[in-house]
């Protein structure tokens, strides 16, 4: 009998693996009605603050993760599945209004993606991050290597990146393991160190690489923090503070009948602290031992900054800069891409300049539960401020790439 996490395991990595892959046109995972108009684009049924409305600007892009803003040009990395080499860059002219076009094929798992002040992107790739120029003539002659010797195994071999003022990369560096566990799924060693933390690089960290510094190889960089399972979402502050969206581990019930899975452990939005320990896969919330290890010492990891909702998986992040979505500035957006109850969904986090939270998230996309005919169950993942103000959202199951916008009043008769 397959053992109970990895069937899940399993199930987990075959969802995802719709759209359009290679160019080949395959059935999406969920359909949007759309009725009305959002700011030019079809409007469809999601719940927003008033004032503010979701927009389809387009739809069967296939497994799309990062979304990234140049010019009137969206850039879209489209994953194509969890095998290798399925991916693709794709770009929608014309601020999405234009037919996509592909840039680039069979790139390996695409990810995050960032467009620097010279007007090219960065892109991460399974085991390393790459430069892009899309003006170029033939992009795919134009790659060139940013960091390499990032892991590509495991569970979490996907890149999230951000890119602060001073030219500074931060880079993820995913878990291999959901808690260090074997590879027959049973429990760790209680008196080992994980494995997984004394790599080069280690994982579950985040990296710095100073601009100075690139490229890089990953197995020379020391982490700029640790103890992340996996930091699915990276931003940085205008004053150069770096932000994280940690997706905590699962199964704690397992390990633990006493423990619920429904409630713990929580997600969480960290301010990353240099040097800092988070205790990935000792610890857990506000340094709780986890039940594998419960004789650890967690008094003297970092506490998170916020705890978010259990398994809401946030996998997108954006610091709201503009001034066109009323009650935004400033504010730290959020997809939580989770299936669970506490997923799907879209939220807003009011912080100081120091990052450090204003209050608790407020919802800013909801509603998203599959109605048929209406609408699919949301996976919001990718965040990106157009020069306008308004916000786009990609959808990894769903192959699609919606709009927030202003909701302009309707012309009178």
């Amino acid at each position: 009998m397959i053992p109970r996490r990895s069937l899940l395991r399993l199930l987990a990595l075959a969802l995802p693996c719709v759209g359009i892959f290679a160019g080949v046109p395959a059935q999406a995972a969920g359909i949007y009605r759309t009725s009305g108009d959002c700011d030019g684009f079809p409007k469809v049924s999601l719940r927003t603050p008033d004032g503010l409305c979701v927009g389809l600007v387009a739809s069967r892009l296939g497994f799309t993760r990062g979304v990234a803003v140049i010019g009137d040009d969206i850039y879209v990395a489209d994953m194509g599945s969890w095998e290798k080499g399925r991916g693709r860059l794709l770009r929608l002219p014309e601020g999405g209004r234009g037919a996509p076009q592909v840039l680039l094929t069979r790139l390996d798992r695409p990810n995050g993606l960032v467009p620097t002040a010279d007007g090219t992107l960065l892109l991460g790739l399974a085991g390393r991050v790459v430069s892009v120029d899309p003006k170029a003539e033939q992009p795919a002659a134009a790659l060139r290597d940013v960091v390499t010797g990032l892991p590509n195994d495991g569970r979490h071999p996907l890149a999230a990146l951000a890119l602060a003022s001073d030219g500074a990369l931060f880079v993820n560096v995913g878990s291999a393991t959901d808690h260090c566990e074997r590879a027959d799924d049973s429990a760790p060693d209680p008196a080992k160190p994980c494995p997984e933390t004394g790599g080069t690089p280690p994982r579950g960290s985040v990296l710095r690489v100073a601009a100075d510094a690139l490229p890089a190889d990953a197995r020379t960089l020391a982490p700029f923090a640790r103890g992340l399972r996996n930091s699915m979402a990276l931003a940085v502050l205008p004053n150069g503070t770096p932000l994280a969206l940690v997706n905590a581990r699962d199964a704690i019930d397992q390990a633990d009948p006493g423990l619920s899975d429904e409630a713990l452990p929580h997600d969480f939005y960290t301010v990353l602290r240099e040097n800092a320990d988070y205790g990935w896969p000792y610890c857990y919330d506000d340094r709780k031992p986890s039940p594998e290890y419960p004789h650890f010492d967690c008094s003297r990891v970092e506490v998170p900054t916020l705890l978010l909702p259990p398994h809401a998986a946030p996998l997108g992040m954006l610091v709201y800069r503009g001034s066109a979505l009323p009650g935004l500035e400033g504010r730290v957006l959020m997809t939580y891409h989770g299936y669970r109850d506490t997923g799907h969904r879209v939220v807003a986090l009011a912080i100081d300049d120091r990052g450090l939270p204003q209050g608790e998230p407020q919802p800013l996309v909801s509603g998203w539960d599959a109605a048929k005919g209406v609408r699919p169950q949301g996976a919001p993942l990718g965040l990106a401020e157009l020069a306008d103000g308004s916000v786009l959202i990609s959808e990894d199951h769903n192959g699609t790439l919606l709009r927030l916008a202003r909701a302009r009043p309707a012309a009178s008769p």
